[in-house]
C-alpha cells in the first residue's frame, strides 16, 4: 500500500482526469444524437475503456473478469451488486449493448441526460412504485427486441459489508420479461470507496454467477438470486481485503 500522501496525490490525480475525460467524451459524442445508436455505443466504449486504463497507470487499480464465459448471447437482465461508481462504467468492458435502469433525475442533467436518452437507458420515477414498475417493464420490452442487456442495480447503492436491502423491481423485470437474470458480483467499493476520493492499488475482482433461468416465483427468484449475489460478493470482499492487508 502506497503512503498516504502518495496515495491522496494520485487519487486526486486520477479523479480530475476522469471527470475531464468523461466531460470531453460527452461534448464528443453530442453529434452522435443525430445518428445510429452504434456511433454513441462506441464512445461508450472508448470512456470505459479509458478510464480504466487511467485508473490502472495512476492508482494502481487494476480489474480480473472472472466467469465471462457465462454470459448468454442476446438479450439478458443483469443483476448487479452496485458498490461504486466503477460498475457504472465497467460494465460496458463486460457487456455487448447494456441499457441501465437508473433514477428520472439523472436524465434531467445536461449532457449526460441527452446522451442518456439517446443511449434508450430505462429511466424511472422511484416514488411512482406501481407506475415505475409498469413504465420500466415497457421501457425494457423494447430494448430487449433489440437484444441489449437490461442492468439492474438491485439494491442501488451498498458499501461493501452492507445488510442486504433487495428492491422488487428486478423480480418484478425477471417474471415479465420471461428472460433469464445473470447476477453479477464484484468487489469494486473496497478500491472505489462511496463518497470518497481515494482510489486504492489492488485488483477489483467481479465475477459472473450462473445465469438463473426464467420460470421460478417472483419471491423463490428473489430469494435465490440474494442468496448466490450475496455469498459470491462475500467472498470477493474477503478475497480483496486479504490482499489489501498483503500489501500493506
Amino acid at each position: 500500500m502506497p503512503h498516504p500522501i502518495a496515495l491522496t496525490i494520485r487519487s486526486i490525480v486520477f479523479n480530475a482526469l476522469f471527470y475531464v475525460n468523461i466531460t470531453v467524451r460527452m461534448i464528443v459524442a453530442l453529434p452522435t444524437i443525430l445518428l445510429p445508436h452504434r456511433y454513441l455505443l462506441g464512445v461508450l466504449r472508448g470512456y470505459c475503456s479509458s478510464s480504466l486504463i487511467l485508473l490502472r497507470i495512476i492508482c494502481g487499480t487494476d480489474v480480473e473478469w472472472r466467469g465471462r464465459e457465462k454470459l448468454p448471447q442476446g438479450a439478458f437482465i443483469v443483476a448487479c451488486k452496485h458498490q461504486s461508481l466503477w460498475e457504472t462504467f465497467a460494465l460496458f468492458a463486460l457487456l455487448s449493448d447494456p441499457t441501465f435502469v437508473l433514477k428520472r433525475e439523472l436524465m434531467w442533467v445536461p449532457l449526460f441526460g441527452w446522451l442518456a436518452t439517446k443511449a434508450r437507458m430505462i429511466a424511472i420515477d422511484r416514488g411512482a412504485r406501481a407506475s415505475a414498475l409498469a413504465r420500466m417493464t415497457a421501457l425494457a420490452r423494447e430494448e430487449i427486441a433489440r437484444s441489449r442487456q437490461v442492468v439492474v442495480f438491485p439494491e442501488g447503492t451498498r458499501p461493501p459489508g452492507a445488510k442486504p436491502r433487495y428492491l422488487p423491481g428486478v423480480a418484478h423485470l425477471y417474471s415479465e420479461t420471461g428472460l433469464s437474470c445473470v447476477p453479477v458480483a464484484l468487489n469494486s467499493g473496497l478500491y472505489w470507496p462511496r463518497r470518497s476520493l481515494r482510489r486504492y492499488p489492488g485488483k477489483i475482482l467481479l465475477e459472473v454467477l450462473d445465469p438463473i433461468p426464467p420460470g421460478l416465483e417472483r419471491r423463490d427468484f428473489l430469494l435465490h438470486l440474494q442468496k448466490v449475489l450475496e455469498e459470491a460478493t462475500a467472498r470477493l470482499v474477503a478475497e480483496g481485503r486479504e490482499s489489501m492487508q498483503g500489501h500493506s
